[in-house]
């Protein structure tokens, strides 16, 4: 099946959920507040299951050569991303919610069951390289940044657990350890959980929205056209610039799930951590919600462009 009529198919999926979550704030069983909750498990329990797990592969060569490049091509283009929007941040008078959405993609949402139905389940470890790379961005500036804190306090940033969940999980993947299967499993299971949970989040935040004042803020609408059109162009130029898909002959398919995960709309985890450390998780969602509508076309477009040009 065409990779995107598959991106297609998942992003719809993901507005479903969304509109479950947006079902049971509308009909009383829950208030939108109530979903400070489900994002604090999402962030601290479920995440870390789908690191750690993503790492449970064998150790070989070939495996080491694609992490390696996937690992180059997810810290080149997140490098210099920041880099570039930091300086547009400071010329287009962004905000904080703004630069964390423009910047963060909701891979950690997307890439796994896309890469899954388009490559095949031994592909999503090279995924896992790119969220690993964002999660530790995520974890200092844009913790940072939403929570307005002076400085980085490192001791958290090191002792956080989707940091120590990377850490353990390389850790496992050097030194060949397997985790017993009913660890192994109880982990697939919760982190199989991902997408759904962060899709309520955003569904329950979105019910208790001012739906008008949402779709007539053209600031939205801008926001998502720099995060799906212009972040997606300027990574594509970077990758093809950057030489590493010839690097090994699985090296455009490796390019092509860091730049799926590059794509996707803005990160739910922004609006999860503007809702923990106190910042506009209103605004946060709704640039989620318009970003994951608009990526229905954006997303097959791009690919397209991906594989004229890599």
């Amino acid at each position: 099946m065409d990779i995107s009529i598959l991106l297609a198919k998942q992003i719809a999926q993901l507005f479903l959920m969304i509109f479950m979550g947006f079902l049971i704030v509308k009909t009383g069983l829950l208030k939108d507040e109530d979903s400070k909750v489900l994002s604090k498990i999402v962030l601290y329990l479920i995440v870390p299951c789908v690191i750690v797990n993503a790492f449970q592969v064998d150790y070989t060569p070939q495996t080491v050569r694609g992490l390696l490049i996937a690992f180059a091509a997810s810290l080149l283009t997140q490098v210099l991303l920041l880099v570039i929007l930091s300086a547009l941040g400071r010329l287009l008078h962004l905000n904080e919610v703004e630069v964390a959405s423009i910047y963060y993609s909701n891979s950690g949402n997307l890439i796994v069951p896309i890469v899954t139905s388009v490559l095949g389940e031994e592909w999503v470890l090279y995924g896992c390289v790119f969220m690993s790379v964002q999660l530790v961005f995520l974890w200092t500036h844009c913790k940072k940044i939403i929570s307005r804190e002076a400085s980085y306090d490192w001791k958290k940033i090191l002792l956080n657990l989707n940091m120590l969940s990377i850490a353990f999980g390389v850790l496992l993947f050097l030194t060949g350890i397997r985790l017993p299967e009913i660890i192994s499993g109880t982990f697939r299971s919760i982190g199989s959980m991902i997408g759904p949970a962060s899709m309520i989040v955003t569904g329950m935040l979105f019910a208790g929205m001012d739906f008008r004042q949402i779709f007539a803020n053209r600031r939205v609408y801008f926001i998502t056209i720099l995060r799906l059109l212009v972040v997606p162009l300027i990574s594509l130029v970077l990758l093809k610039l950057s030489h590493l898909s010839g690097l090994s002959t699985d090296g455009p398919k490796l390019l092509l799930i860091v730049f799926l995960a590059i794509i996707t709309p803005s990160a739910s985890t922004v609006t999860q951590m503007c809702q923990v450390y106190g910042n506009d998780s209103r605004y946060a969602s709704a640039i989620n919600v318009v970003t994951t509508l608009c990526s229905i076309v954006t997303m097959p477009l791009m690919v397209m462009l991906f594989q004229m040009v890599i």
